[in-house]
């Protein structure tokens, strides 16, 4: 089960510039994290902490996925 059930989804939205480390907090030894960041990623989900990530970490994260896929394929056709 997710940590972050009957937890406040306000802390997993919080203003800008607002402190993410309690969202992060609950995120972190939850079992279903990886499970929620896919669902972010794979939903471009612009907003809020999804799977202990926020908006600009996830955004990071699918640009090293998208040069290291570029680059398997590079090399592949290498």
């Amino acid at each position: 089960m997710a940590n972050c059930l009957g937890v406040d989804p306000d802390l997993f939205f919080p203003e800008r510039g607002a402190s993410t480390k309690e969202a992060k907090a609950v995120c972190r030894a939850c079992v279903v994290r990886e499970d929620c960041l896919e669902y972010a990623l794979e939903n471009s989900e612009k907003f809020g902490i999804w799977g202990g990530l926020s908006e600009r970490e996830r955004r990071r994260l699918r640009r090293a996925r998208a040069l290291a896929r570029a680059a398997a394929a590079e090399t592949r056709t290498a």
